[in-house]
Parts: C-alpha cells; sequence; structure tokens
C-alpha cells in the first residue's frame, strides 16, 4: 500500500546534520511506505542513517515521534482550512463548501500525515503540542458552524453550533479517509469526494432551513461583507 506519492517519500540518509529533522523525515517516509504502525524505532533511526540508540536524543519513545509528526500534520491542516475560508468570502456557504474541497484534498495529498494525526493510535491529550494544535485545526470547522448557526432562518430549530461543526467535521472526514485520499485504502465511488461531499453539506442545510440554490445571499445580502478569521471565533 502506498501512503504517500512517491516523489515526497523521504530521503533515506542522515546527511544535514540535524539529527531531529532527519529522524522525522525517516518516519515520515516510513508512514509512507507501511502505515502508522508499520515500523519500529529503530526503523526509523535505520532509515535515517543512524544508530538505534541516536532517536533518544530528541525523542523519548516512537510515540513521542508519531506525536511530533502529528503536530506537524495538524499545523499544515490548519493553515490549510484556514487559506480555503479566506475570511468567509464571497459569503459563508461558497467559502464553507471550498473548506471542504480543502480537506479533501489534504487527505489526498498528505496520506502520511493524515494517517499520523487520525490512525496512529497516540493518545492526543498526551501532548500538549498536539492537543493545542488539533484544536486549532478543529476550531476553524467549529468557528464556520457558529457563523451558520447565525444565519439559520428565524423560525427554525438548530441543534448547538458545536453540534452541527462535529456532525459536518463527521462528514468531511468520512468522506476523505473513505474516498477521498491518495492510498490503496481509498473506495470508489461513481462520483467524485467533493461532490459526494457537498451534496451531504447541502442536504444537512436544507434540514435547516437553508434555501440551498442560494442559502447565505437569498436570507443574508449583507453577510458577505462579515469579516473575522474562523479559526479565531469563539
Amino acid at each position: 500500500m502506498s501512503w504517500r506519492k512517491e516523489e515526497r517519500r523521504a530521503e533515506r540518509g542522515y546527511h544535514h546534520g540535524n539529527l531531529k529533522e532527519a529522524l522525522l523525515q525517516a518516519a515520515l517516509g516510513l508512514i509512507a511506505e507501511k502505515g502508522p504502525g508499520g515500523f519500529t524505532f529503530a526503523d526509523a533511526a535505520r532509515m535515517a542513517g543512524v544508530s538505534p540508540a541516536a532517536p533518544y536524543r530528541h525523542f523519548r519513545d516512537r510515540d513521542e515521534l508519531l506525536s511530533n509528526i502529528a503536530q506537524r500534520g495538524f499545523e499544515l491542516f490548519e493553515q490549510v482550512l484556514a487559506k480555503a475560508w479566506d475570511d468567509g468570502r464571497p459569503d459563508t456557504v461558497a467559502a464553507f463548501m471550498r473548506v471542504g474541497r480543502a480537506y479533501l484534498a489534504f487527505a489526498r495529498t498528505e496520506p502520511a500525515y493524515y494517517a499520523a494525526m487520525f490512525e496512529s493510535g497516540v493518545p492526543i491529550d498526551v501532548n500538549p503540542m498536539l492537543l493545542t494544535s488539533s484544536e486549532r485545526a478543529f476550531n476553524v470547522i467549529r468557528a464556520a458552524a457558529e457563523r451558520l448557526a447565525a444565519l439559520t432562518p428565524p423560525g427554525v430549530v438548530r441543534p448547538p453550533a458545536l453540534m452541527m461543526a462535529l456532525h459536518i467535521w463527521s462528514m468531511s472526514h468520512g468522506i476523505a479517509s473513505l474516498f477521498g485520499r491518495g492510498d490503496g485504502a481509498r473506495r470508489k465511488l461513481p462520483m467524485a469526494p467533493e461532490e459526494l461531499l457537498e451534496a451531504g453539506v447541502l442536504i444537512y442545510l436544507r434540514g435547516l432551513g437553508f434555501p440551498t440554490d442560494h442559502p447565505v445571499e437569498a436570507e443574508n445580502p449583507k453577510e458577505s461583507k462579515r469579516t473575522g478569521p474562523w479559526g479565531s471565533s469563539t
């Protein structure tokens, strides 16, 4: 199974004097080849071209090495989602759809990071920096749900914004994991994963009363002028 694009595999060998980075790249390459559970701490040292004892200079064990990779993945993930959001332009729902496409694109182009983030089995709450980076990425989705909740048509009973965020995140993550990733775990679809996600989100919004032919502008013609980064909402 190929977990990451062949041309982006980690370069074998420790050449540049930065042992920590060499080990991170070696482990990322091993995830690309074998998945997050398919290698040992010693394998990472061997791929980096150092002794089995060398990784202990920077990492307590294999889980800490994976935790660092997952943290880096979540930091990149947050950047990708925030860029796609682009402050909600041109309107909230259009920007939200763009974030969904960015979620799928990340799973497809960075399956090794994606696997380390979501499939490595490393407890996320034992590393404060990993927990913070994962929360910051989720907060992009949560803040978007809060913006959507504020636009719910009058008289419609809606779930709390956090529940909306969890619903939409679950939908996006399920489609990304099953159909949108760039490795052998991807299932076949008679349509593009992006089309499936967009249809699912539109059905969800329609259930909340949005007129899904043009949900935001029809109810809120001035909404697209709102400002405030998605990831900074509370």
